[in-house]
């Protein structure tokens, strides 16, 4: 099989490359690359896991997803072959291509915490990252009315950097209406430093903590989980960089593995030393093969992982795209930009629009982004799920423009 472009992964950041691409020149022979039956809307999971959505809103079956202009072939990538420009299917097909694109998400690592696998769905531990999960979260948050809640974030990155917390803030909120918040001790305990990584947050999200009387534990990372017995293995870091195991009882548990390049990637030409798809941060071209390029979870630019990241970044593939096939330099450029609605509360949001250094990049200039708001509420609740399907998945670049780097004479 030969194509011109060669797409890894009909996710978000795939299908949104494939149908700007397309849009742009509509010619170009294009396959997208990818074994799944369903495509999944994965920031929904998070409101399914506190009793605000539907979790059938968050699925649609892949065929329905796919524009009909393109070409999808549903076999997994196992192997790349950047020197000889062509990929290895699991069928043991090869493909050959003029450019790959590669956007296969990342992989949550259950199997990392020893025993979280085995008791995952029961004895009170879940996980909103994981489709199956989120309804079983909000059967917990029901059914607790007193005991010792924990939610727990693994060391970075990992996608939607304030989903561990916005399980909590949400599970609580619901507690402190059923008048049983006063009955559970909640506990956040990071494996990072920090509640949030752009400090103009912190602020808020510190003061939503104080108020559902959640206890912080910063540098505590989830290493073991006892389902039967209900405790939490945690390895603490002191001031002083040295450890020591906590072990923590608990009633229910929300627990959020590492998360990974996935292993075809990481085994491959195309990672850098920590796994990841190595890839110049402004331009998402491949920082040594320069037909190749990236997008989504998997890429190694140090912005958040995010579906609104993915927005900004497929545009930018696009172009570069094109400008690389014109046998032009590419130098449309991607900011960071990512969005993290946190739902501090039901009805409210802080809408965090941030860039590379945590640079604040609002879509609405003049509102103070660190105020929670129902407006961005009914934006994450009832819009985002649209914009996602038909205007993302579609090519259709609202607010998503890119900027081109800037010669020495303009």
């Amino acid at each position: 099989m030969q194509v011109d472009v060669a797409i890894v992964g009909a996710g978000a950041g795939g299908l949104a490359v494939a149908s700007s691409l397309k849009k742009q020149q509509p010619k170009l022979s294009v396959a997208v690359f990818d074994p799944a039956d369903v495509h999944y809307y994965q920031p929904g999971w998070t409101l399914v896991g506190s009793g605000v959505m539907d979790l059938e809103k968050t699925v649609r079956p892949m065929d329905s997803v796919i524009p009909k202009h393109l070409s999808w072939v549903q076999e997994a990538v196992t192997e790349f072959h950047p020197d000889s420009d062509f990929l290895t299917l699991a069928n043991g097909e090869d493909v050959s291509y003029k450019i790959l694109v590669v956007a296969p998400g990342l992989r949550v690592d259950y199997d990392a915490i020893p025993g979280l696998s085995d008791t995952l769905g029961q004895n009170g531990v879940s996980c909103n990252y994981r489709y199956d999960l989120a309804p079983y979260s909000w059967e917990c948050i029901q059914n607790l009315k007193q005991g010792k809640a924990i939610f727990t974030q693994p060391p970075m990155p990992i996608k939607c950097a304030g989903a561990p917390q916005k399980a909590l803030y949400l599970a609580a909120d619901y507690w402190r209406s059923q008048g049983v918040l006063p009955d559970i001790d909640i506990q956040f305990r990071n494996a990072g430093g920090v509640l949030f990584g752009v400090s103009e947050f912190v602020p808020i999200l510190q003061s939503y903590m104080d108020r559902y009387g959640a206890d912080l534990h910063f540098n505590s990372n989830l290493i073991h989980v006892d389902g039967p017995r209900q405790i939490a293995t945690f390895r603490v870091t002191d001031s002083e960089g040295q450890t020591h195991e906590v072990e923590e009882a608990f009633d229910y548990l929300h627990a959020v593995p590492p998360q990974v390049a996935p292993d075809f990637v990481k085994n491959s030409p195309l990672a850098n030393e920590a796994g990841w798809l190595d890839v110049n941060p402004d331009t998402l071209q491949h920082s040594t093969y320069k037909n190749i390029f990236g997008c989504g979870d998997v890429i190694s630019a140090p912005n958040a992982k995010t579906a609104a990241a993915i927005r900004k970044q497929a545009p930018v593939v696009a172009r570069n795209i094109r400008q690389y096939l014109e046998h032009d330099t590419p130098d449309h450029l991607y900011d960071g930009y990512g969005s993290c609605p946190l739902t501090v509360e039901r009805g409210k949001v802080v809408m965090a629009e941030f860039g590379y250094g945590g640079k604040l990049l609002p879509t609405i200039q003049g509102l103070d982004p660190t105020v929670p708001r129902s407006i961005w509420w009914a934006v994450k609740a009832k819009y985002l799920i649209p914009m996602y399907f038909d205007l993302m998945l579609k090519g259709r670049e609202i607010l998503a423009v890119p900027q081109r780097a800037k010669t020495p004479d303009s």
